[in-house]
């Protein structure tokens, strides 16, 4: 069964505790900013082709303002998903969120937990797998990001394994 309940791991704990969300470079007030300049533009060149008598033009600029806005909203909206990674001694909870606001978790016993980092060309992937389960992290990350949470899992599962034996 793929998607299973986890308890929650009580802060105190936590070995290691991470919250992965999509970088969006464009913050809520710049996007305004940046569809009022779209439009001011749109409006002039808009009087220029109205004054010239091609009227029919001003639709396609319309549209044209549209598809950007809905392309910026899209992405917005992907950018609210996230994948909560939280780890003890004895659970590893790996809760994903998608766009959607539906949620899946994912629970591990650290001790079996295997963490693949597959690299290929300039692209890379991480996979943690346990008992024929596996889930893929970060795949909305950049890959040095990918790169680095995997060194940081790798660390905390080395310690958990050390200090169980």
């Amino acid at each position: 069964m793929l998607s299973l309940e986890g308890s929650v791991p009580s802060t105190e704990n936590l070995l290691f505790n991470a919250v992965l969300r999509p970088n969006r470079s464009l913050s809520k007030k710049g996007f305004k900013i940046l569809m009022g300049f779209i439009l001011c533009i749109i409006f002039i060149s808009s009087l220029g082709f109205l004054l010239a008598g091609a009227w029919p033009v001003l639709g396609f600029l319309g549209l044209d303002v549209a598809l950007v806005y809905f392309a910026f909203r899209f992405s917005y909206r992907s950018g609210g998903q996230y994948e909560l990674v939280q780890m003890t001694a004895d659970e590893m909870l790996v809760t994903t969120v998608n766009p959607w606001g539906q949620k899946r978790s994912f629970s591990f016993q650290p001790y079996w937990l295997q963490v693949s980092f597959e690299e290929q060309d300039e692209e890379n992937s991480l996979i943690v797998s346990s008992h024929g389960r596996s889930v893929s992290l970060g795949r909305f990350l950049a890959p040095i990001e990918r790169k680095e949470l995997a060194d940081k899992l790798v660390s905390v599962l080395n310690r958990i394994k050390q200090n169980q034996l």
